[in-house]
């Protein structure tokens, strides 16, 4: 698969089969796999907390806003957590969450497309209190949550409208049926003249 392909099927999947699970080797590869990411000034401040038990699930589920532009809709259903999360946090012994922010996105992204490859899918979660999920999952003072990965089997599909329009604009909305819609801007429109 191309990374183009990888980076279309690379959505934001808020819905997942639960009763497929993800096997721990798995999750380790995807974060062995972003331990190699460039980082800024090569500090490699990330460290990761996996989360595979299902109360903490649960919790981190809870702790964390999903799809707040779709007030009406409760997400992920019940019935459809995902199998794990993966917690990047900040070594603040080594750098700060500010100066951080570039390579938790790197390290998120080489994650997601390398839960694609595996067939898998999953959501960027940021909102959600840091101090929170340090108290649920027991991480220790120094490691500040930054982002908050959900990795599981898809059971939505997610489909990339090529056309912003109006009045909808570039805010994502879902049918019944799982069924979710992500308008993106033209080529044209993003390219500076």
């Amino acid at each position: 698969m191309t990374i183009h392909e990888l980076t279309v099927k690379s959505r934001s999947y808020r819905t997942f089969d639960e009763s497929e699970v993800v096997p721990r080797e798995v999750l380790l590869s995807l974060i062995d796999t972003a331990r190699l990411c460039p980082s800024a000034r090569n500090l490699q401040p990330l460290k990761y907390r996996l989360v595979t038990d299902r109360d903490e699930i649960g919790e981190m589920v809870s702790l964390c806003k999903w799809a707040t532009a779709l007030s009406d809709t409760t997400l992920p259903p019940e019935g459809h957590l995902p199998a794990a999360f993966i917690i990047i946090c900040v070594d603040t012994e080594i750098s700060s969450p500010e100066a951080s922010k570039i390579d938790v996105g790197i390290a998120a992204q080489t994650i997601m497309l390398g839960a694609s490859e595996q067939g898998l899918g999953g959501c960027m979660l940021g909102s959600f209190t840091p101090i929170d999920v340090s108290r649920s999952l027991l991480i220790p003072k120094q490691y500040v949550p930054a982002l908050a990965l959900a990795i599981g089997t898809p059971a939505d599909e997610t489909v990339i409208l090529c056309k912003v329009s109006e009045p909808q604009g570039t805010t994502y909305y879902r049918t019944k049926g799982d069924l979710h819609f992500v308008p993106k801007r033209d080529l044209e429109e993003i390219l500076i003249k």
